[in-house]
């Protein structure tokens, strides 16, 4: 048992420290093309936390488990949104620059009524439907780097000397993405080696090291931006993580290997996914992206209400 739990710590450090030089590549970056920080969060960053959320939805997918594909993209829009944004909300509220916030939002809900579309019509996720949803991410991507560029921000005079050169600021982005997947990697699978040996139930580590797996590349990016003072390349890493789970994750499973909506779970005769999933994760984008883009700032009490939401969430998946 010695060897999982050194395992797991190896992890953590690869986390802590791959999330440091992530956070440090993406906002050089910024600087350096006079790029809003929200924009890098929204695109750059936002691909590299989704990587392992891509790479089991695919599989999943592939492999004929349709549940975990489903499952993994609507999980993880609900736990980046409700638990890990609402974390870093309720500890540091940050104002927000509604310009380079608005076109994400606009983007998620787009792709969010395509796929409830989907989901509470046809019940069937068919190629096209994958194809659809790709060709979204590719046109959001398009949208938010040429708005990026067009409207750079003001460049300031100290910057000039201070800034790295651009090959070491993308080998640090890339050192800085690769060792947080080989991190929450050894997080997860040792961890849950570790829960086993103490007798945790499976249903339990389903529900945290499983479902939270995927989603700790993004909790160490907004923990680290928080602690560096980049509250909007946080934010702008979650917003664009949740489009990407529905366009890029989902696309990519579903043009792979079609499947039907999972029906595991009811609830009165329906379909646990289509009562309480999918709007849960509606109405958690909305409380934390309409109040926001109507008072260009978040507050304290958005990140409670969040947290709260995704507490009953929890008590739910262990009631039913």
């Amino acid at each position: 048992m010695w060897l999982p739990i050194l395992l797991f710590v190896v992890g953590l450090v690869c986390l802590i420290k791959g999330g440091d030089w992530f956070v440090d590549g993406a906002t050089g970056v910024a600087r350096r093309f006079h790029v809003p920080e929200f924009i890098i969060g929204a695109t750059v960053v936002s691909i590299g936390t989704t990587l392992p959320e891509v790479m089991v939805s695919a599989t999943s997918a592939v492999q004929g488990i349709g549940d975990m594909a489903y499952g993994n993209a609507i999980g993880s829009v609900i736990c980046n949104t409700a638990l890990i944004s609402a974390l870093t909300v309720a500890i540091r509220p940050t104002k927000v620059e509604r310009k380079s916030f608005v076109t994400p939002v606009i983007c998620f809900f787009i792709a969010a009524a395509f796929y409830m579309f989907i989901s509470y019509v046809f019940k069937d996720f068919a190629r096209i439907t994958g194809v659809i949803l790709l060709l979204m991410f590719i046109a959001y991507m398009a949208i938010v780097l040429i708005r990026g560029f067009k409207n750079p921000e003001p460049a300031q005079e100290e910057e000039a000397e201070e800034l790295d050169p651009l090959w070491k600021t993308l080998v640090i982005l890339i050192l800085g993405a690769a060792l947080i997947a080989v991190g929450a990697r050894l997080l997860v699978n040792n961890g849950t080696k570790i829960a086993q040996w103490l007798g945790v139930p499976d249903s339990v580590i389903a529900l945290t090291f499983v479902a939270l797996g995927t989603s700790l590349p993004e909790l160490v990016t907004a923990i680290t931006s928080l602690v560096k003072g980049h509250s909007n390349l946080s934010l702008g890493n979650i917003v664009g993580a949740n489009f990407f789970n529905l366009a890029l994750v989902s696309g990519v499973s579903i043009a792979l290997a079609p499947f039907k909506l999972p029906a595991a779970k009811m609830i009165g005769g329906m379909n646990a996914s289509l009562v309480v999933d999918l709007p849960l994760m509606l109405l958690v984008m909305i409380i934390l992206t309409i109040p926001t883009l109507l008072r260009q700032k978040l507050s304290r009490a958005q990140g409670i209400l969040l947290l709260l939401l995704y507490a009953a969430y929890v008590v739910f998946q262990f009631a039913v």
